[in-house]
């Protein structure tokens, strides 16, 4: 791994952190609106956020999670399966839209691992837990589709590794 992707993947994870932390009454718990998971949008562009995006997930559930362990194990594999899934199928479809929202669609279902963790700690209703789950995680990965989109035609996610 050279230096830029582990500048790049360091802002990432850095941005992710903080954004976190901006929202973390909600970012946490049977209900979430993790604003943070917008970056996950950055696996569309090039699958070297990966790194960024999970050590971001990680140092965030280390550092902000009243769950700690647990919010590590099962955040960072929701995160991480959910990107090596958008990674392998985003190869099949072209369009960025198309594939941020293939992206969308993946994490929301993949949050079933998070309802999972919910059921261990708290005994909180699966298949209830996971629905309101999926509904925080499709409008936050929705809603921040144009934003990512925008932000992409300024700096260019896909071609930030390149130089």
């Amino acid at each position: 791994m050279n230096i830029r992707t582990i500048s790049i993947s360091g802002i990432v994870a850095a941005l992710y952190i903080a954004v976190t932390f901006l929202v973390q009454p909600l970012a946490f718990g049977a209900v979430q609106l993790r604003l943070s998971e917008m970056f996950n949008h950055l696996i569309v562009f090039n699958k070297k956020y990966f790194y960024g995006i999970v050590i971001g997930v990680f140092l965030a559930n280390l550092l902000l999670s009243p769950m700690k362990v647990l919010d590590i194990t099962f955040g960072v594999a929701h995160t991480a399966i959910s990107l090596a899934i958008v990674i392998f199928l985003g190869k099949y479809v072209k369009n960025i839209w198309a594939r941020m929202v293939l992206n969308s669609l993946v994490f929301s279902f993949m949050i079933f691992i998070v309802a999972w963790e919910l059921k261990i700690a708290f005994g909180t209703p699966f298949f209830e837990t996971w629905g309101v789950l999926i509904l925080g995680e499709i409008a936050v990965m929705l809603i921040t589709m144009p934003i990512m989109y925008a932000i992409h035609k300024g700096v260019h996610f896909d071609k930030l590794f390149k130089k």
